[in-house]
């Protein structure tokens, strides 16, 4: 049975690093994108990768919900890309020293918090209210799915670093 692998990580960490030949469909657009994907890989073994595994967990609860748990044989790869790299295993490597986007959110709405805090003890304590700010649009992006905050960063300059990954996403 023919193996194919499957990568469910999102653009910029495709970008980075992936595995030579493997198919991209990136988690956020599982649903939408995979059934087209899933359909032609009938027959075949799918090796679920993301970077550590929990999302190719995740994508794999999906397979069975859109009705293909049956027409094909899938399975994660424990550890994500992360083991497969420390195994020696091949990969092709993008840009070096960028951080994944959903890590540049974190980062930039953590030090934003911080500050807020910090001018709200010492300059004015209307300041707290921009730290509820960023808390709400958190949670707001937690509960839909819509995060402002990154698609905001994604339209910065040093994350247009070229073209798309080519998406066999259907």
């Amino acid at each position: 049975m023919e193996q194919v692998i499957l990568d469910v990580r999102e653009q910029d960490e495709f970008s980075a690093e992936h595995i030579p030949g493997s198919v991209w469909v990136p988690f956020s657009q599982f649903t939408h994108a995979a059934p087209g994907v899933l359909q032609s890989m009938t027959g075949r073994k799918i090796l679920l990768m993301c970077r550590s595994g929990s999302r190719a967990k995740l994508a794999l609860g999906q397979i069975t919900q859109l009705g293909f748990g049956g027409q094909l044989t899938a399975e994660v790869y424990e550890g994500g890309i992360l083991e497969w790299a420390s195994k020696g295993k091949p990969v092709v490597t993008g840009r070096s020293g960028h951080l994944p986007l959903m890590r540049q959110v974190h980062l930039t709405a953590g030090l934003l918090v911080l500050l807020s805090v910090l001018l709200g003890f010492g300059v004015d304590q209307r300041i707290f209210w921009a730290a509820a700010f960023i808390g709400a649009g958190l949670a707001f992006a937690g509960l839909t799915g819509f995060c402002g905050l990154a698609k905001l960063l994604a339209l910065m300059p040093w994350n247009k670093a070229g073209p798309a990954p080519d998406c066999r996403c259907g």
